[in-house]
């Protein structure tokens, strides 16, 4: 069994994964901090603080909190924060293209001139008959 999860463990796919995971963690911290210093503030400016959670409330109100045990308003709040996160999400995907973009490619490599093939090809021939 430990032979299995030491085979488990040394596969490509789970490193990749695992490496995969770790970077989504960092990039979450980017993203929601773009979303909550940048765009929210931003938001604010211009329409003024968004504050759905009070709005058609329902159900018994929750001692602890005061508020009411449904909200239609706090759906729309998180659907709210959903697009500022994926509209955060597309920025830093697209500076992150353009970026790519600006740098330099590694040039492909020359195809060998018409002759120099021709004389490996006879170079070729010439060592399989000995």
């Amino acid at each position: 069994m430990l032979t299995e999860f030491k085979e488990f463990v040394n596969r490509g796919s789970f490193v990749e994964l695992a490496v995969g995971f770790v970077m989504g963690v960092a990039f979450q911290a980017v993203v929601s901090t773009l979303t909550e210093r940048v765009l929210t503030p931003a938001i604010a400016m211009v329409f003024g603080q968004p504050d759905f959670d009070a709005l058609l409330t329902f159900g018994a109100v929750d001692p602890e909190t005061g508020q009411q045990a449904g909200s239609v308003g706090a759906v729309l709040t998180s659907l709210l924060n959903l697009l500022l996160v994926a509209a955060a999400l597309f920025l830093v995907v697209k500076g992150y293209n353009r970026l790519r973009r600006q740098q330099p490619e590694e040039p492909e490599p020359q195809a060998d001139p018409e002759d120099v093939v021709l004389l490996r090809e006879i170079r070729d021939s010439l060592r399989e008959r000995s």
